[in-house]
């Protein structure tokens, strides 16, 4: 009976001590391996059993559970543990890949298998208990049963809830991070022993080791070591884009650039944050900045070919600046070897630099418990050190500063020589309406011609500048002959007309600025920030077209005038006619000077107190941080202080101000013909909507919403220069003190 019961607890049943689940499904002695988890135990002493006094068969009975923990926790080791499935030498390639990627994958774990591992020494120690039991049970004369129940009494502390852990692995598919969390869960518990014995075979010897191991695989080496999906990094896959409506078409708008590079795309699309698999002890912030650090060590050690052949030529012609800068220069420089490729690589992501990465995660495996901080600040170090590195990559070596400063230039109109000759030489192609099968060709010429007189063949950055007609998919480039490798972001973007069949003399707003950009300046120079630099873009030349218009409008008027009067200053009818003509006009050159002030303030606001405020702002970040996600923020930052104070981001104020253009571009076309009393008429008409929206846009400029807001001290610089006698302030008093008579009622007899 007592060598049964040894058996029995080993998970061997027999003829006294059987198992129900056995006998009830009919299918052996042994259960299959791929059988689940019974949710109870199943071991019982036999019915028919009669010489066995109640007091020892309950002490049995409690004893026998001890081997239904065993036997299932053994098999719930075997089937983790089990790698068969990789010594299929008698099949195909294809056919085992199909097999790991349908149904075994998804049984086979990692961390699973750690943990079965664990559980395989707990085992083990076990069943040295049972062996020692079985020795004392042989020298004893008379054996007990109080001498098993003695031996394993502490295992009752350990398998029960070692079973229960399993047994919820299993009934719901806990795996990777998940798992992660149930183990910190379960080693938080009133019993040392148990929590002792988790920390020690499940948690931090065993499974933590597989997470630092992916962890260093993907911060040392750029490598994402999950082949079944347990890791909170994870590849995007296709499907998570196709249906995400925050980024449409995004995938198709990497592919249509002029080349492919998978790095790119990888490190915009290519990876994400699995929140399903994050442990819970690993705040988000910590997560991504793994996430960045692995993305960046790809990058660093993946440069792209275009970019090695142009840094070789970089260094060929090294240049002779700063001494920072120079210093910066020297520590990368290199000569032409046919490993070019691994030079490069290595020159990015100095082995040094990743020997200390690899370092810093080793000392955090080897430690006895998990210890958060250290955890974090190690995270912290690594992120640092990758983002340092990416940091010298865009910024020296890539040449960003000279970049910004060419968006610079042409989006946000700081060459303003060269725009007003375009806008000069485009006047009168823009005040017909933008013809579809033209509208390219016609844009071309003028762009050309402004390019020869104002820019210099020292600009090496304006061969990457092209004009385009998003309404009608045509781009105009800067020049005739492309760039080499060159990717252009030329996608359309929101400002584009909704109808390019019903177009008006409005229809060349739509003239949007591309720009070109190659790795690695694609990391920093998003679709998203080119998108905001072409919004701008076209919001200041159309004040500038607005302002050329309102000038141009006066000066040849006046010429037109002194001719006239130069023809008929002896003839003293022809003169008092154009006399009282130019009497009858002069509140409209009131307007027009209105309108002028207006528009001069707002562009001069926007140019000195915005842009180049800003500008100056972005430069101090530059160089005082080497930090490549600083830099990023600092940039956005940058993009969001444009749109904000220039009120781009107001819809009431921003349409006011589009509809103010608008009246100044009719109110300059219809002075020209001033003969026609209709054009008359609608001139009056210009002047009374023009009064009523100045006068509302400094109405909400001067709102307590607008006041208290960060934009408020440059929004007091502009409002001092609008309204510097009070003329604004007391005009929209007047207007909104304004009393409507009611209409009389009929009295009723």
């Amino acid at each position: 009976m007592l060598h049964e019961l040894l058996l029995a607890l080993l998970g061997y049943t027999g003829d006294l001590i059987i198992d129900q689940r056995e006998e009830q499904e009919s299918i052996g002695v042994f259960l299959s391996p791929n059988a689940p988890i019974s949710e109870e135990c199943t071991f019982k002493l036999a019915p028919d059993i009669s010489f066995i006094q109640p007091s020892e068969r309950d002490v049995i009975e409690r004893l026998i559970t001890l081997g239904f923990y065993y036997r299932e926790l053994d098999r719930f080791a075997t089937k983790s543990r089990n790698l068969s499935w990789i010594r299929t030498v008698n099949k195909s390639p294809l056919s085992r890949t199909s097999e790991v990627t349908t149904g075994k994958k998804e049984n086979q774990s990692v961390y699973r298998r750690a943990i079965a591992n664990g559980i395989v020494e707990v085992l083990s120690v076990y069943r040295s208990a049972v062996l020692q039991i079985e020795q004392k049970l042989l020298s004893d004369s008379v054996p007990i049963l109080a001498t098993v129940t003695q031996g394993l009494n502490k295992f009752f502390v350990l398998l029960p809830p070692l079973y229960e852990l399993i047994l919820e692995i299993e009934r719901d598919s806990i795996c990777g991070g998940r798992l992660l969390n149930l183990l910190q869960k379960r080693c938080h518990c009133g019993v040392p022993e148990l929590q002792a014995c988790i920390q020690r075979y499940t948690f931090c010897d065993r499974i933590d080791q597989v997470m630092y191991n992916q962890l260093a695989s993907w911060m040392v080496y750029g490598i994402l070591n999950d082949q079944y999906g347990e890791f909170f990094i994870s590849r995007q896959a296709n499907g998570d884009t196709e249906h995400d409506s925050s980024q449409p078409d995004m995938l198709e708008k990497f592919a249509r650039m002029a080349t492919n590079d998978g790095a790119l795309a990888d490190w915009h699309l290519g990876f994400h944050i699995s929140l399903d698999m994050l442990p819970e002890y690993i705040p988000m912030r910590v997560a991504e900045s793994i996430l960045f650090a692995g993305k960046a060590v790809r990058v660093l050690r993946n440069p792209s070919p275009a970019f090695r052949y142009q840094d070789a030529e970089y260094h060929q012609h090294k240049p002779r600046g700063s001494q920072k800068l120079q210093g910066f220069v020297e520590r990368f420089s290199f000569q032409k070897e046919p490993s070019l490729d691994k030079k490069i690589g290595e020159e990015l992501l100095p082995q040094i630099e990743a020997d200390k990465i690899e370092a810093m995660l080793q000392d955090l495996k080897e430690s006895s418990e998990f210890h958060k901080r250290s955890f974090e600040c190690a995270v912290d170090s690594i992120r640092a050190t990758a983002a340092s590195h990416l940091w010298q990559l865009v910024v020296v070596r890539a040449d960003l500063n000279g970049h910004l400063k060419a968006l610079k230039d042409y989006f946000l109109l700081a060459k303003g020589d060269f725009f007003q000759s375009f806008l000069e030489e485009s006047r009168q192609l823009m005040r017909l309406p933008p013809r579809q099968s033209t509208a390219g060709a016609d844009l071309m010429v003028p762009f050309q011609l402004a390019a020869i007189k104002t820019i210099s063949d020292e600009d090496k950055y304006f061969p990457r500048v092209s004009l385009r007609m998003p309404s009608f998919g045509i781009s105009v480039k800067s020049s005739q002959v492309d760039l080499p490798k060159a990717k252009a972001f030329s996608e359309g973007d929101s400002s584009v007309l909704s109808d390019a069949s019903e177009m008006s003399l409005d229809g060349w707003d739509g003239i949007a600025l591309e720009y070109s950009v190659d790795w690695p300046l694609q990391l920093f120079f998003t679709q998203d920030v080119l998108s905001k630099y072409r919004r701008i873009f076209q919001y200041l030349l159309r004040l500038k077209r607005t302002q050329m218009e309102l000038e141009k409008s006066w000066a040849s008027v006046m010429h037109q005038e002194h001719t006239d009067f130069a023809q008929h200053r002896n003839d003293r009818v022809s003169y008092s006619i154009s006399h009282q003509r130019r009497q009858r006009f002069r509140p409209m050159w009131r307007v027009r000077e209105h309108m002028a002030f207006l528009i001069r303030n707002l562009q001069f606001y926007i140019q000195v107190d915005v842009i180049e405020s800003q500008w100056n702002v972005l430069q101090t970040h530059i160089q005082d941080s080497q930090d490549f996600t600083e830099l990023v923020g600092f940039h956005q930052e940058y993009l969001s202080a444009l749109i904000s104070q220039s009120f781009l981001d107001i819809g009431s104020v921003s349409r006011i101000l589009d509809s103010i253009m608008k009246l100044c571009l009719r109110f300059c076309w219809n002075i020209e013909n001033r003969e026609s009393s209709a054009n008359t008429v609608e001139l009056e008409h210009i002047t009374e909507e023009f009064n009523k929206k100045s006068n509302s846009l400094y109405t909400i400029l001067r709102s307590s919403r607008l006041a208290g807001s960060q934009r408020a001290p440059f929004l007091r610089r502009f409002l001092l220069r609008l309204n510097y006698n009070s003329f604004f302030e007391a005009t929209a008093r007047g207007v909104l003190n304004v009393v409507r008579p009611r209409p009389t009622l009929p009295i009723l007899n």
